[in-house]
C-alpha cells in the first residue's frame, strides 16, 4: 500500500550533467513523517522518474519495517508459548500419596489413577477452553481493526 502522503520537495541534482543539473530541479526528497524515513533520489534526469523511484524505495522500507514488527510480535508470542523451562513454570504435579494430579495452568486437580490410565479428556477440554478464553481476551484487547 502507498504510504500516507509523504512530504515531497524537489532540489537540483549534484554531480555530472552540465547545464541540466544547474537549471532543472530533478532530484526528489521524500520525508515520511510518521516514521521519519527520508529518501533523497537524484539517480535519473527526470523528476517524475526520481519521484517514482523514491516512492518505490519508501514503500519497500516501510514494508521491511512492518515485516520486522510482525516478526518481533510472532517471536514474542512463540516465546510466551514455549517459556523458559524453569522450575517455576511447571505444568503438572503428580502427587501419589494424595492420589491426585494438579495442573498448575488450569488450577485444577484430577484423580491420579484415571489420569495415568489415559482418561485425560477432562484435562484436554479444560486446556482447550482456557486457550479459547485467552484468545478471546487477546481479540478483545486488540479491539476493532
Amino acid at each position: 500500500h502507498t504510504p500516507p502522503h509523504p512530504r515531497s520537495t524537489t532540489a537540483r541534482s549534484s554531480g555530472a550533467g552540465g547545464q541540466n543539473v544547474n537549471k532543472v530541479e530533478s532530484a526528489v526528497d521524500l520525508m515520511h513523517l510518521p516514521t521519519g524515513i527520508r529518501i533523497f533520489m537524484q539517480q535519473e534526469r527526470s523528476q517524475l522518474k526520481n519521484r517514482n523511484l523514491a516512492m518505490a524505495l519508501l514503500r519497500s522500507r516501510l514494508y521491511e519495517l512492518e515485516l520486522e514488527k510482525h516478526n518481533a510480535a510472532q517471536s514474542a508470542k512463540r516465546l510466551a508459548q514455549v517459556g523458559s523451562g524453569s522450575r517455576s513454570e511447571k505444568i503438572r504435579t503428580y502427587n501419589y500419596k494424595d492420589n491426585r494430579v494438579s495442573d498448575h495452568r488450569l488450577n485444577s486437580n484430577f484423580a491420579l489413577e484415571k489420569f495415568l490410565s489415559g482418561d485425560i479428556d477432562a484435562v484436554i477440554r479444560m486446556c482447550m477452553a482456557s486457550d479459547q478464553q485467552s484468545q478471546l481476551k487477546e481479540l478483545a484487547e486488540a479491539g476493532p481493526r
